[in-house]
């Protein structure tokens, strides 16, 4: 294998002191918001919450990282040597804690890329293995935007905000088609409209543009595997994300609110899209600020506030409490064989 193809993904594995400072802002981010907005109260419901609910919340996220786990060992095939589930959850481990401490998860394909690398995966094969990824997750969402739109046009579904929350999932949803119908001719439009892309700068229009192509390969690629293949990737991928999209709802639960958890779901999903702006590792402060803000109908400040802090000790910081070790880890041996 080249040293070359290595060598791109050790460069930006490099923790550099602006990454620790956003980190830093990004850890405290819940605790500062928390309480701003719910005071002392918040946090004595934060201290109040049921231990056996907490137990579940963490068994759930662990169970989630051994879903994703067992979705690389089926996407590698046996092409990385012997690749055990205690061996994929290690990369996917410290993969994800890569992608929760960098701004804008930049660091997550990096790290796993390289630590595909370490086992003789070529940096090739292993962005396929990433984009493949990334198109389950996109499929599903997909999937759930369009039973989000149906049922909250056609059915009866009630919801806070309801005319706001209509029209955001028809936004998101008419992003969604137009992006699919743009991704199909993406190579086209590049060829004979590149003007509709002129009044972007140069810097932004290429990382615009390399994005467009990766969503569109990732998804070829993931609709081109076997279908029995495919089909065992995508059930991983939905109970994963079910289970970690129902720990807001736990959260809510254990400080005593009342919610819908199909409520707790579509919040969860719009406040992630947002925090995609944000430029705090984890998407952190607008993640809080949007969940606990659609959390208000519902409940009182103190117990929204409460409950988006359990909610991302568990979701993110825990990720980062676990991944953490096992990345120093694997640093040290590749610093050791370096």
């Amino acid at each position: 294998m080249p040293v070359s193809s290595v060598a791109k993904p050790q460069r930006l594995l490099r923790f550099r002191p602006l990454h620790g400072v956003l980190l830093l802002a990004a850890l405290v981010a819940p605790l500062v918001l928390t309480s701003l907005a719910g005071g002392s109260q918040a946090f004595e419901h934060v201290a109040q919450f049921p231990i056996g609910l907490l137990v579940l919340m963490i068994a759930m996220a662990a169970l989630c990282w051994n879903l994703n786990a067992a979705r690389l060992r089926l996407m590698l095939n046996g092409r990385a040597g012997q690749l055990g589930q205690r061996g994929a959850l290690g990369i996917e481990l410290a993969a994800k804690c890569a992608l929760c401490a960098t701004p804008g998860g930049s660091g997550g394909p990096a790290t796993l890329l390289l630590l595909l690398a370490q086992r003789g995966f070529s940096p090739s094969k292993g962005t396929a293995v990433f984009l493949i990824d990334q198109g389950c997750d996109l499929l599903f969402f997909l999937l759930m935007l369009s039973g989000l739109v149906a049922m909250s046009v056609f059915g009866d579904a009630q919801w806070p905000h309801q005319g706001l929350v209509q029209l955001s999932l028809l936004g998101l949803a008419l992003l969604a088609v137009g992006v699919s119908l743009m991704m199909g001719y993406l190579p086209k439009l590049l060829r004979t409209r590149r003007q509709w892309l002129a009044w972007i700068r140069p810097s932004r229009r290429r990382w615009l543009v390399r994005r467009l192509l990766r969503c569109r390969h990732a998804l070829r690629m993931t609709l081109a595997l076997p279908k029995a293949t495919l089909a065992a990737m995508l059930a991983l991928t939905t109970l994963h994300w079910l289970l970690r999209y129902s720990l807001l709802y736990l959260a809510v639960i254990g400080i005593g609110g009342h919610a819908d958890w199909l409520w707790t779901f579509l919040t969860q999903m719009l406040a992630m899209a947002a925090s995609q702006f944000s430029f705090l590792p984890g998407g952190a402060g607008a993640a809080e600020v949007g969940v606990g803000s659609l959390l208000l109908p519902l409940m009182g400040r103190e117990q929204a506030a409460a409950a988006v802090l359990v909610w991302r000790l568990i979701s993110y910081h825990l990720y980062l409490a676990a991944g953490a070790p096992l990345l120093l880890l694997y640093s040290a041996r590749m610093l050791r064989q370096r």
